[in-house]
């Protein structure tokens, strides 16, 4: 993903914004589809539907071999987890992936959800997850280095006593799903490009209960943590205006 860092013109922001949108309904929906007894193939088939219905394309469906519309990752599965007839139960943790395009744009969001009632070191990973990608947000600042996103979340992260994935990152985003800069979740500040009017990116700090290592399931995708131990996600999509970071992937409130 290294190279030309393409600033996003109003037009293709324009896009950006009415796929985050589109995404960003699809999350809240799924609050009240998120349950026990569901199926992680179920939440797929809601998911394409929910982006077709609003005459966009799955992106991640098709994408390098991925053949389903979102990642449903339960557990200890940090990301890329492939949707089955898992049946979820009472307790688990799941993070759905999507991603919409529209007219050539993109726009993707992850978010955790709890299944029914869930222990209290799970809403607690869910809660320092979501906060950590606002924390990084909040480092998004015009002027700033791409890096300070990073090492913000990393030092946020450690503090509350869990670990910051290192294998999966966020990355720019727009015409192509992946695209210039990286940014990574953990590392130094003032490395990397310095942040602009027009750039479109996204923040999706992975965050686990014990080690941040991670290992690979046989089908090429489906990452887990390497002990076994619970990982969470949340990612916005962000445009960057003259007055700071623009979440296009969160309902106003």
């Amino acid at each position: 993903m290294q190279g030309v860092i393409v600033l996003k013109s109003r037009h293709e922001i324009a896009l950006m914004k009415e796929a985050g949108k589109v995404v960003a309904a699809c999350h809240e929906a799924l609050r009240a589809k998120v349950k026990p007894g569901v199926t992680t193939l179920e939440i797929d088939a809601f998911v394409e539907s929910f982006i077709r219905k609003h005459n966009m394309e799955p992106a991640q469906k098709g994408y390098r071999g991925y053949p389903f519309a979102a990642c449903t990752s339960v557990n200890d599965v940090v990301c890329h987890g492939f949707p089955s007839d898992y049946v979820l139960q009472e307790g688990d943790i799941v993070t759905v992936d999507m991603v919409a395009l529209h007219k050539g744009l993109h726009a993707d969001s992850a978010w955790s959800y709890a299944v029914g009632e869930i222990s209290e070191e799970a809403r607690r990973l869910l809660d320092v997850t979501k906060r950590a990608l606002y924390v990084g947000i909040e480092a998004a600042q015009i002027d700033n280095h791409i890096s300070d996103i990073g090492h913000a979340i990393q030092t946020y992260v450690e503090a509350q006593g869990f670990s910051v994935v290192r294998d999966y990152i966020g990355h720019g985003i727009g015409r192509q799903m992946h695209e210039s800069p990286e940014v990574l979740h953990f590392g130094p500040p003032h490395r990397g490009a310095r942040i602009r009017k027009g750039m479109a990116f996204t923040i999706e700090p992975m965050v686990n209960v014990g080690t941040y290592a991670c290992k690979l399931d046989d089908d090429g995708w489906t990452a887990r943590t390497e002990d076994g131990k619970w990982s969470a996600q949340y990612e916005h999509t962000l445009v960057m205006s003259e007055h700071g970071p623009e979440i296009i992937t969160e309902q106003a409130q």
